[in-house]
C-alpha cells in the first residue's frame, strides 16, 4: 500500500458536549481533502459521544477511538503520532476554533525547509500581541517570516511526523511543549508563522463563546490546564492566559536556558516564591 500524504489531526474530547458541538464541525470543514481527523473520547459523557456519532458520516472522519476512563491526553497524542502514517500531524483540542486555511498556511510553511519543526497557529486573543516584546523574536527563516519560540501550544499546530521517529512519542510526565524543546535543541526551527492563523480559543474568559461566563461556571468545570496551573479563580485563569502570551513573547532563545543547572535553579526560584506567596495569604 503507497504511503499516505496530507495531514492527520487528533480530537481528543472528554465532557464538553457545548463546545465539541462547536469544534468538531469546525474542525471537519477546516481540514482539505488529504486530511484525516482522528477522534479520541476520554470517559462516557453521552452528550458528547452523540455529537461524534452525528459527524462519523463526514469525509473526513477517520478513525474514533473510546477510552470508557478519562486517561488523560497522553495516550491518545501517542496513539496517534505511532499509527498516523500522513506528511504531517496535529493536535485540536475541543476548546479550539481553527481559522479556514490554517492547514494550507502552516504545511505551506514547513514545506519551505526542512529545518521547520513545529508551527503553530495563534491561540491568544488579539489584544495579547505585544509589538514590543515579539519584535525582538520575529525572524525570517527560508522565505518564512515567525514569531520563533522554542515550543508551541499543544494545540493547533502542525509539524512532519519523521519528527516523531527522530524524537519518539511522548514520554511519561513529558508535555507538548517539552517535547517542542527538544525538538529545538536538536537545531529545529520553532513559532507561529506571520500573519499569524487564528486558534479560537474557547476556554478564554474574554471568548463570547465560553463557558465560563461567571465564577461559579468556572468552579464548575476547571479545565485541565487551570487545575495544572494552580489557577483557583476565573480572574486567576485569566491572568494565566495574560501571561502565557507574554511567556512566548519574551522567552529567551537561549537554549540553555531550559537545560542543564539554569532551569533547576529557575524552578527552585519559583518553588520558593509560591511557598512564600502561600504564607503571605494565609494558605
Amino acid at each position: 500500500m503507497a504511503p499516505q500524504r496530507g495531514s492527520d489531526i487528533l480530537l481528543i474530547t472528554h465532557a464538553r458536549a457545548s463546545y465539541t458541538r462547536l469544534s468538531l464541525p469546525r474542525l471537519l470543514e477546516t481540514c482539505p481533502e488529504d486530511s484525516r481527523v482522528w477522534v479520541w473520547h476520554n470517559g462516557q459523557d453521552r452528550d458528547v459521544l452523540d455529537v461524534i456519532d452525528d459527524h462519523r458520516s463526514h469525509p473526513r472522519f477517520y478513525r474514533f477511538h473510546h477510552a470508557l476512563e478519562n486517561v488523560g491526553l497522553r495516550p491518545a497524542i501517542n496513539w496517534l503520532w505511532t499509527e498516523a502514517e500522513g506528511t504531517f500531524v496535529s493536535k485540536v483540542d475541543d476548546d479550539s476554533l481553527m481559522q479556514h486555511g490554517w492547514i494550507e498556511a502552516l504545511s505551506e510553511a514547513l514545506l519551505k525547509s526542512d529545518s521547520f519543526g513545529v508551527l503553530g497557529a495563534w491561540r491568544f486573543e488579539p489584544e495579547d500581541w505585544n509589538e514590543e516584546l515579539a519584535s525582538r523574536k520575529i525572524v525570517t527563516h527560508h522565505g518564512v517570516t515567525l514569531l520563533r519560540n522554542h515550543w508551541v501550544q499543544g494545540s493547533g499546530h502542525l509539524f512532519r511526523r519523521r519528527l516523531v521517529d527522530e524524537f519518539g512519542t511522548l514520554k511519561s510526565k513529558q508535555s507538548f511543549p517539552g517535547w517542542c524543546l527538544e525538538v529545538a535543541r536538536h537545531g529545529y526551527v520553532n513559532g507561529w508563522p506571520l500573519p499569524v492563523m487564528r486558534e479560537e480559543h474557547l476556554d478564554d474568559p474574554r471568548h463570547p463563546l465560553t463557558a465560563f461566563k461567571n465564577e461559579a461556571a468556572y468552579q464548575a468545570a476547571r479545565p485541565l490546564s487551570a487545575l495544572q496551573s494552580g489557577a483557583a479563580t476565573l480572574d486567576d485563569w485569566l491572568n494565566r492566559t495574560r501571561e502565557d502570551a507574554v511567556e512566548v513573547q519574551s522567552a529567551s532563545l537561549d537554549l540553555r536556558q531550559y537545560f542543564g543547572w539554569r532551569p533547576r535553579l529557575r524552578h527552585a526560584r519559583r518553588r520558593v516564591r509560591r511557598v512564600v506567596s502561600r504564607r503571605n495569604y494565609g494558605h
